[in-house]
């Protein structure tokens, strides 16, 4: 486990949020799946028959909602995603010398989380993007960001899938209080449609797209109006299987499909509700205690947006009958599962609200395990 106090004034100064431009709701996907599903069994209906294939069920608007908590997501692209004869997106491939799908959604958040810091490209000294994805292997996403702001200095990506995000402001609060940075760019851009298996009625409506930045500094530097000082960091990873994607270049080697059965995201849900939810809420207390506060008293927590019910349950052990959407907002119903970018959007939309001196967690949990907290204060705006 990692576990800090501090020994350098760090704050966020400024995030950003770029949103894609297409949404598609469950409404819509779901005609799409349930068309691919009957095809499918028309199709395979003697295999189906003789018990050499499983049927596929068809889905409901109804079902998404209950299980999920998401109603809509955003996408990069819908060309495709809603075609039954083609099921994923269609993303056309650039030239190496056009900035990449991944990078341009980072860049978009960066630009707007250098000006709410009240940033030069300049001022920056390093870029770090974490992502539950990573678009290619090399050269890093980080890296082509930092090129394409004009950033001088070091940049690298990191993945520790849903806790990307925090695991990344965590690094940029050690780089920091190292001295080997005084401020950070941190970027999380989750381009997740690609990585969605549209044609799995359990997993089909999780994921979308969206990018995230932030800015953290040292406070002595900080200019931006609407500062937040990092009181501490926490991070813990447990292995598991529950939450797993094979997808990798290795596929070739094996002579097997790298898009094939089991190498797309899958999970066993009613495992990582039970295993994940117990082992975040005490993260949660523990670290929030370390820092001198009461979980019940924290004004808000921006926790990580995969599963409603998920959010509910720990909300509720974490603030009692104090819990509500106000302490914990909800984005995950229109921007579904964004991988590690959710607690940042919703720390980005549902915090202006918030007091000088008043405290919130950012917390992400997912595969891995893995679990990222940052306990933070309003210190201006």
């Amino acid at each position: 486990m990692s576990d800090n106090k501090l020994p350098r004034n760090v704050v966020i100064s400024g995030t950003g949020l770029w949103t894609p431009p297409h949404s598609i709701s469950n409404e819509e996907l779901v005609d799409a799946y349930n068309a691919y599903a009957e095809r499918y069994n028309r199709e395979h209906a003697a295999q189906i028959e003789a018990g050499e294939l499983a049927a596929k069920p068809l889905s409901s608007a109804e079902f998404i909602e209950k299980a999920s908590g998401i109603k809509s997501r955003y996408v990069v692209s819908r060309d495709g995603i809603l075609d039954p004869g083609r099921m994923r997106p269609y993303l056309p491939e650039r030239s190496d010398d056009e900035l990449c799908m991944q990078a341009e959604m980072g860049v978009a958040a960066a630009k707007q989380a250098l000006a709410a810091a009240g940033k030069q490209p300049e001022d920056i000294d390093a870029v770090i993007v974490g992502a539950s994805y990573m678009q290619r292997a090399y050269p890093a996403i980080a890296i082509e960001i930092q090129g394409a702001l004009g950033i001088d200095g070091f940049a690298f990506d990191m993945e520790v899938a849903c806790s990307s995000a925090t695991f990344a402001l965590q690094r940029a609060v050690d780089a920091i209080c190292s001295g080997s940075a005084t401020t950070v760019l941190v970027v999380n851009p989750e381009l997740a449609s690609p990585q969605i298996d549209f044609t799995d009625r359990d997993s089909h409506f999780i994921f979308g797209d969206v990018a995230v930045a932030s800015v953290v500094e040292c406070g002595e530097t900080a200019t931006a109006d609407d500062t937040w000082q990092i009181l501490g960091t926490r991070a813990k990873t447990v292995f598991s299987n529950n939450i797993r994607s094979n997808f990798g270049y290795t596929a070739r080697a094996a002579d097997v499909d790298p898009f094939g059965e089991g190498k797309l995201f899958r999970q066993n849900g009613r495992k990582v509700f039970k295993e994940v939810c117990p082992m975040a809420a005490a993260h949660i207390e523990s670290h929030v205690r370390e820092s001198g506060s009461e979980p019940a008293e924290l004004a808000r927590y921006w926790l990580h947006q995969a599963n409603i019910n998920m959010n509910n349950l720990i909300a509720k052990k974490l603030m009692g009958d104090g819990a509500s959407e106000e302490r914990a907002p909800v984005v995950l119903d229109r921007y579904a599962n964004t991988g590690c970018a959710g607690s940042v959007i919703a720390f980005h939309l549902y915090r202006d609200d918030l007091q000088p001196g008043e405290r919130g967690v950012i917390c992400s949990f997912g595969a891995g395990y893995s679990i990222g907290s940052l306990v933070v204060e309003k210190t201006g705006g």
